[in-house]
């Protein structure tokens, strides 16, 4: 269990590490709470984080499981995000006839609002159940039976939390490398309507080329409405639904911020891997990151060259893109940080230095002494196959065609056994039908079958023959290698590729067509190599993987019993605070921490569609008509950087200050710390926000929705003492 730290240690703790950390809510009070009013936090812990009155955890919601997260901003349900988390809703109302991707969207009625198809979530409680887990497990057991065991009591400690109750979930989550165990519940609604969005060229404003860049001039946000039934409780979308009335909405401020002010960040940050291995940091910079970074530009450079020449292939493929792409750049930049800041050679110093501590003491040598060796020959066998298993998920599982066959093995499998049921064939064709109304909505069998192509091809090219599906072998025997030709053909006959042709095929299913189809004969190629061999020799390393970790873990943190601890980042909400703040990212350059609308012109280049300014909004800024959102010098503020550690997962989130108001939406880290997911470096690191003025003036002045913005609560300059315990206090006017 955690031991609680004296007020002097913390103290301590935080002058070394002040902005690291995505903390958890429920231990606010005894790590952080001191340390957060003393950087100029006015909030006490219960009025961020209290499962029996109101609190701000109320007023942040989880998207759709964790792919963004997003505040509520008004009494009635109105939320914002990301406009990149909003994107798949645009887009999906999208067409070359209403262009909401290039035109925005804005619902001047509520009856305009559209569905979202995601739904959110709201954290109710965080239980700590690391003692009963713990209880079930001992040294005896094999790495595989205990996580087994850990497993099947997760499962069941979901379902107790759970208690059969409508719209609450539990996320049963390992922490510190299954060191601390914890359920998660939530309450989740699923009624959620698009009310408004920016052009892209406002919300994605610099494209993949600012993209994780600092200055940044992007309205990265949207709005949606969340609604609940008549009766107050969570309902799928009905007309006759109403706006969700949320525990805790955030106030808005329009006082901006300066240099060293308080800033907090609470979100559901995905994924961090702060405590990798250097064997792990060796396998991801010589196999697994080259590999995606060249597949996704081959990917790209396809895609792009079809979106480009048809305006109806660019709505389709907008959002699959920009998913590509964002991470394409990611590792890119992690690849460079990672070199740069030289984060092999400082985490093998780390595990000399640990493995010093460890074999100083009897005791702790037989307790935590295999912890090296154990990641040492877990990460040599997985580096192996680290290459092929790349390929297999980015390449050959590329192909839209061949991951849409997946969903068709189950129907082949009924039609297989004999005697053939009815029912469950009925049953798979309804399955297929369904994904089959989304899959071709945003599908272009052409674009498709280049990319198959080039995909497969890298695949032979590139990965030991050794490691590739039979597949291979049938296009090297039958069309010479010749990937084209393959894919033309494959795409010609396939009842994959073509929906009348899928349609034509499941009113009259048969074993003998499926067996015949190159799409099926692919997918399952891929997929007997993928079970049969690549799977089974990557888990064969992960239990000495895993054990090395949950060792090393417990080892740090018993040697550094006084140090702000804080797990890795796994999808379940957290709280982040630092301070707005510039910073320094080469030799002879400074960044400020704002960005203010100038910055748009100066990058104006309407020939270039990632530097597009629309014709309105130019002309509103060159008249610099910012109305009151403008700053004390008369600028518009467009974007800010702050000292919070995010991630992937935190797009969306509110960024607050001192007082608990809303001054930003975080959408995006910084090129110079793109190693951070898995080193934070303090100097570099920093969070940016789109300003929630910007987002505003947008709104209003820009697209003329004046109403959603005074449907929100404005907070002036604080004029009334916040007391202690009034969770709502820092609202009073």
């Amino acid at each position: 269990m955690k031991k609680f730290l004296s007020l002097a240690a913390l103290l301590i703790a935080a002058t070394l590490h002040a902005q690291e950390g995505m903390w958890m809510l429920n231990t606010l009070k005894q790590i952080n709470e001191a340390d957060m009013q003393r950087m100029g936090c006015k909030l006490t812990a219960d009025q961020i984080y209290d499962i029996n009155n109101s609190s701000m955890k109320d007023g942040v919601v989880r998207l759709g499981g964790g792919f963004c997260s997003g505040e509520m901003v008004s009494a009635e349900g109105l939320m914002l995000t990301n406009h990149h988390c909003g994107f798949d809703a645009i887009q999906s109302h999208s067409s070359v006839e209403h262009d909401y991707l290039t035109d925005g969207f804005w619902a001047m009625t509520r009856e305009q609002e559209l569905p979202a198809e995601f739904y959110v979530s709201f954290l109710q409680r965080i239980d700590n159940v690391t003692e009963k887990v713990l209880a079930t497990v001992n040294d005896n057991m094999t790495e595989v039976e205990r996580k087994a065991a850990i497993r099947k009591l997760g499962g069941e400690l979901e379902k107790e939390a759970e208690k059969d109750l409508k719209n609450i979930s539990a996320d049963f989550k390992s922490m510190y490398d299954g060191n601390e165990f914890y359920i998660f519940v939530y309450k989740d609604y699923q009624d959620v309507r698009l009310v408004g969005a920016p052009p892209s060229a406002i919300g994605k404003f610099g494209g993949d080329t600012d993209n994780w860049m600092w200055p940044r001039h992007t309205g990265d946000f949207s709005m949606f409405r969340v609604y609940m039934g008549p009766d107050g409780e969570p309902a799928p979308y009905a007309k006759e639904n109403i706006p969700y009335k949320p525990k805790w909405h955030f106030p808005i401020s329009l006082n901006g911020m300066k240099q060293g002010d308080f800033a907090m960040v609470m979100g559901c940050p995905g994924r961090t891997n702060r405590f990798m291995s250097s064997h792990a940091v060796d396998v991801a910079l010589s196999e697994s990151q080259p590999s995606v970074v060249k597949v996704r530009t081959e990917l790209l450079d396809i895609m792009k060259q079809d979106m480009n020449a048809d305006p109806a292939v660019r709505i389709k493929y907008a959002s699959k893109y920009a998913s590509i792409a964002n991470y394409w750049k990611y590792f890119i930049g992690q690849q460079r940080g990672l070199k740069r800041l030289h984060v092999y050679d400082k985490k093998k110093q780390q595990e000399t230095d640990l493995m010093s501590w460890i074999n100083a003491d009897a005791g702790r040598k037989a307790k935590y002494g295999e912890f090296l060796s154990l990641l040492e020959k877990g990460f040599a066998e997985r580096k192996k196959y680290e290459k092929a298993q790349t390929y297999m998920n980015e390449a050959a599982f590329g192909s839209e065609a061949v991951e849409f066959a997946f969903n068709m093995a189950g129907l082949k499998e009924a039609l297989a056994t004999k005697p053939v049921d009815a029912a469950t064939v009925a049953a798979q064709v309804a399955g297929i039908k369904e994904a089959a109304d989304a899959f071709y909505k945003d599908y272009n069998a052409s674009t498709d079958q280049k990319i198959t192509a080039a995909m497969y091809r890298m695949l032979y090219n590139d990965v030991d023959k050794g490691l590739q599906p039979d597949i291979m072998a049938t296009i090297q025997k039958k069309y010479k290698g010749d990937f084209d030709a393959w894919a033309v053909a494959m795409f010609k006959t396939s009842v994959i590729t073509d929906r009348a042709r899928l349609d034509a095929f499941l009113a009259k299913p048969t074993l003998k067509a499926l067996q015949k189809d190159m799409v099926m004969h692919t997918m399952e190629s891929d997929l007997a190599f993928y079970k049969g061999k690549l799977n089974p020799a990557l888990q064969a390393a992960q239990p000495d993987i895993d054990k090395g970790y949950r060792l090393m873990l417990a080892a740090m943190r018993e040697r550094e019993p006084n140090r702000m601890w804080y797990p890795n980042a796994n999808s379940t909400i957290r709280c982040s605070y630092g301070q707005v703040g510039d910073y320094k990212p080469g030799d002879a350059m400074q960044y400020d921490f704002v960005t203010t609308a100038d910055g748009i012109l100066e990058k104006e280049d309407n020939t270039n569609d990632e530097f597009v300014v629309p014709a309105k909004q130019h002309e509103l800024l060159v008249k610099r008509e910012y109305g009151r959102y403008a700053d004390a010098n008369g600028e518009l503020v467009t974007c800010f950087i702050s000292k919070n550690d995010i991630t992937g997962g935190n797009s969306g989130s509110p960024v607050i200050n001192g007082n608990g108001e809303l001054i930003g939406i975080a959408f995006d880290g910084n090129w110079e710390a793109m190693s951070g997911d898995i080193a934070f470096e303090p100097e570099l690191q920093r969070t940016i926000s789109v300003d929630i003025r910007y987002v505003l003036w947008t709104i209003d002045v820009f697209a003329g929705a004046t109403h959603l913005v005074n449907e929100m609560t404005i907070a002036p300059a604080p004029t009334v003492k916040v007391e202690a315990g009034s969770p709502m206090g820092m609202m009073t006017k």
